[in-house]
């Protein structure tokens, strides 16, 4: 019977401590050589907290590695290179997004996301942007939301 792991790793920076260490030592398999295959997959996603589904074989020592794509959240940090969201999302902003950023956001969930064409996912995107305090096309986001649905910027989500 294969074990699935599902864990939150730090891209390309995995470690063997927890909490892939403890999860990976009794079934016997090379840890680091597992650890270095994770940090190759996910080198790409640096600096950002990336989900990896492992399934390990303990019989044969086999395994296979699923990398996710990063929450929206991370990405959007990582877009505006800042830290964190706001801790008081009604009141105070942390950066603004463009409507380009949160399209390439939404390209990069496309897999992942629930909305059937570019203009539901870039909702989506915009949606995290309400919740973290981050303003779009220097507008709160509900009113960038509210713009999106009634069609302005329905030219650049055609896509």
């Amino acid at each position: 019977m294969a074990e699935k792991l599902d864990v939150l790793v730090d891209g390309g920076k995995a470690t063997p401590g927890a909490p892939l260490g403890p999860a990976l030592g009794p079934l016997g398999v090379n840890i680091v050589e597992i650890i270095k295959a994770i940090n190759e997959k996910t080198k790409a996603f640096e600096g950002m907290k990336v989900p990896v589904t492992l399934v390990v074989d303990p019989k044969t020592k086999t395994y296979t590695i699923t990398v996710g794509t990063p929450p929206t959240s991370a990405l959007i940090t990582k877009e505006l290179k800042i830290e964190k969201g706001s801790g008081d999302a009604g009141k105070t902003r942390v950066g603004n997004m463009s409507l380009a950023q949160a399209i390439k956001v939404a390209n990069m969930k496309t897999d992942v996301m629930q909305g059937k064409n570019l203009k539901a996912r870039v909702l989506e995107v915009v949606g995290t942007c309400v919740s973290m305090g981050v303003s779009v096309e220097g507008k709160p986001a509900k009113e960038t939301a509210k713009e999106i649905k009634a069609g302005k910027y329905d030219a650049k989500l055609a896509g």
